[in-house]
């Protein structure tokens, strides 16, 4: 797998329930999934150790809120020094490039220029898709979630924007030079080339990914004036899925998410 080394047997029950959510989630897994080991590693990482090791020596760890036959039995492995059966099948399939070819390329990535967190439409916290990038050797990562008008993703107002740079701010400033989280956004063109925030947000911005969502059958002529209204705004640095195509065949995102630290949100169902 590119990127990270495998764990092996004696890691934690929170980096196993970590790295197969990770996995899952490099695999194009359901967000239900990946989110039910990143919410079964927070429950872990709160447990007393005496606690979870009370738990594995009487067969209750599948007692504990939060956990699922799946999550449970991840636990209980790794407690007791194995390599959990979950873990090593992932880790398994992970060997396999996701496609072919690229391998190069992806060696000398130092950076990821397009993620969604859970603030819009991804399925993963700030703070998780950090130490992850930082996990992969990465050196940045630019935050892109979406700006208000896209609603269906939960697009972020001027006032949540101003939150999330704040959480940004106290990241780099825990980090310091080992890793920076850029200041971003993919932001909506609209109908004329403006863009979907305030013009004063995104001078704050390090990067300001341009990206039209809507009336994407727009005519010819008018969706070029619009694209390029957007492309010569001073603010605007990457024009995001200029085709607007499918790329994975039908019900794939109508836009590839460079990402492997971010996805679509699903509603909550039983611990896996």
């Amino acid at each position: 797998m590119l990127g990270v080394a495998p764990l092996a047997a004696g890691c934690t029950p929170v980096d196993a329930l970590r790295r197969i959510a990770f996995l899952l989630e490099r695999s194009r897994a359901g967000t239900y999934r990946v989110q039910a080991f990143r919410k079964a590693a927070d429950v872990v990482a709160r447990m007393p150790s005496h606690e979870l090791a009370e738990r594995v020596e009487s067969a209750t760890v599948l007692e504990v809120a939060g956990l699922g036959p799946a999550t449970a039995a991840v636990v209980s492995e790794a407690a007791r020094g194995e390599l959990p059966a979950y873990l090593a099948s992932v880790q398994e399939q992970a060997q396999t490039p996701l496609a072919p070819g690229g391998e190069a390329l992806y060696a000398a990535l130092v950076g990821d220029l397009h993620s969604h967190s859970d603030w819009s439409d991804g399925g993963s916290p700030i703070e998780e898709m950090v130490l992850t990038a930082v996990e992969l050797g990465h050196e940045w990562l630019a935050l892109t979630d979406h700006s208000p008008r896209l609603k269906v993703a939960n697009g972020l107002s001027p006032e949540r924007l101003r939150r999330q740079l704040g959480v940004v701010d106290a990241i780099n400033a825990t980090l310091g030079e080992r890793f920076r989280l850029l200041r971003a956004i993919e932001v909506d063109i609209l109908d004329d080339g403006s863009l979907d925030q305030e013009t004063g947000l995104l001078a704050q911005l390090d990067v300001v990914t341009a990206s039209v969502h809507s009336k994407l059958r727009m005519p010819r002529d008018a969706m070029t004036r619009r694209m390029l209204a957007a492309v010569a705004n001073p603010r605007v640095n990457v024009l995001g899925h200029a085709t607007g195509r499918l790329v994975e065949g039908p019900g794939a995102p109508a836009h590839s998410r460079s990402s492997m630290l971010g996805s679509s949100s699903q509603p909550a169902r039983t611990p896996v």
